[in-house]
């Protein structure tokens, strides 16, 4: 079990892994650069000093080893939470009250998708940092939207009608207000709070944690991997 003092708030970093995936078979162990993929996550949870420990949660053996190999604790996943429909909040509604069972209790919790490999320690330290002292109930990673929505349509009747407003169509984009999109790179949020006052991961007030487009890489196909893997061999992460 891997555990590091912190001076005031003690924090679990969970990482979901089941074994199902639709869009690339086995992608949480799939390699990248040499690793598997939910090594990143691991290994980011583990060089934050601001961590405790880092948690797998997963109903797959496989991933159980990988993830005990690079320095994860394990809980087992029961099955009704692995499938496509199961929901993330309850997953890690599941894994606190396991945690606590053990007698391992913790102050916050951090989310930790482990198809986020471009997420580092330093983003988890530094996002860390600025929640502890903001007033915040919850953090939540973000990037800037790529197409802004302003800008959307809708068909209706087999026509284009703006999702907003004619107005904004033609609008500079500087004059829109920025727009951001949440890249599944990291939640934070109180364990209490989270078990106690809501039903997701979005507490208000939010805290917005921004990261840059290559960084919130989300892997879901081979297309995904092969950039991962092209940002990682060249440093432009």
């Amino acid at each position: 079990m891997l555990h590091k003092k912190t001076k005031r708030n003690s924090v679990v970093a969970i990482i979901t892994a089941r074994g199902g995936s639709v869009g690339l078979p086995r992608k949480n162990i799939k390699e990248l650069a040499g690793k598997p993929l939910i090594a990143y996550s691991i290994e980011a949870g583990v060089k934050c000093p601001l961590i405790d420990a880092v948690v797998v949660t997963t109903d797959d053996d496989e991933i159980a080893v990988v993830s005990r190999t690079f320095g994860a604790e394990i809980i087992d996943r029961p099955a009704d939470l692995a499938t496509d429909t199961a929901s993330s909040y309850d997953t890690i509604k599941h894994a606190l009250e396991a945690l606590a069972v053990q007698g391992k209790i913790y102050s916050h919790f951090v989310l930790l998708q482990p198809t986020s490999p471009l997420r580092t320690a330093i983003h988890l330290e530094e996002c860390l940092s600025k929640f502890f002292k903001s007033n915040a109930n919850s953090a939540i990673s973000v990037c800037k939207a790529e197409h802004h929505p302003y800008k959307a349509f809708i068909v209706e009747q087999k026509h284009l009608k703006p999702l907003f407003g004619e107005e904004y169509l033609a609008a500079p984009r500087q004059t829109l207000p920025p727009i951001y999109c949440q890249n599944g790179a990291l939640y934070v949020m109180g364990c209490n709070d989270f078990l106690n006052k809501t039903d997701n991961f979005y507490l208000p007030p939010v805290m917005p944690y921004v990261m840059g487009i290559e960084e919130s890489l989300d892997i879901d196909t081979e297309q995904d991997l092969a950039l991962a893997e092209f940002l990682i061999k060249n440093k432009t992460h």
